[in-house]
C-alpha cells in the first residue's frame, strides 16, 4: 500500500522555525517528484513547493520563496521541508504528495493538485504569539 506520512509540525510563535518530514512506505520515493500544499480553514489548497525526484530541481511559490526549503534523502524515503521565519498567515495543514512522474509540473506557474496521485494525511502547523 502507497502512503506518505507528515510530521513536525506544531505549534511556534512568529519568526520561528520548524523542520516537516514527509515519510513514504509501500513504494520508492526516489522514482516519484514530491510537492507539499497548504491548506488554512476556508482557503483552496495552495501549492507551495515541489522537488524532481534526484532532488536537482526544486520549485517554491512567490509566497515562500526565501524561506522555505525542501530537500530530499531518498535513502532514508524521507522528503522534508524547512520552514523559517513563520508568519501567522502560514497557518494551515501542509500536506505532501507524490506525482508518478519524476519532475514536477506547473501549470501557469503554479503546482496543481490534480497533478498528484498520493497525498498524506496532513501535518498541522499554527503560528501564533
Amino acid at each position: 500500500q502507497l502512503q506518505l506520512v507528515e510530521s513536525g509540525g506544531g505549534l511556534v510563535q512568529p519568526g520561528e522555525s520548524l523542520l516537516l518530514s514527509c515519510a513514504a512506505s509501500g513504494f520508492t520515493l526516489a522514482d516519484y517528484a514530491i510537492g507539499w500544499f497548504r491548506q488554512a480553514p476556508g482557503k483552496e489548497r495552495e501549492g507551495i513547493s515541489c522537488i524532481n525526484s534526484s532532488g536537482g530541481s526544486t520549485y517554491y511559490a512567490d509566497s515562500v520563496k526565501g524561506r522555505f526549503a525542501i530537500s530530499r534523502d531518498n535513502a532514508k524515503n524521507t522528503v522534508y521541508l524547512q520552514i523559517n521565519s513563520l508568519k501567522p498567515e502560514d497557518t494551515a495543514a501542509y500536506y505532501c504528495a507524490a506525482r508518478t512522474f519524476r519532475y514536477c509540473l506547473l501549470s501557469r506557474n503554479q503546482l496543481t493538485p490534480g497533478h498528484f496521485v498520493t497525498w498524506g494525511q496532513g501535518t498541522q502547523v499554527t503560528v501564533s504569539s
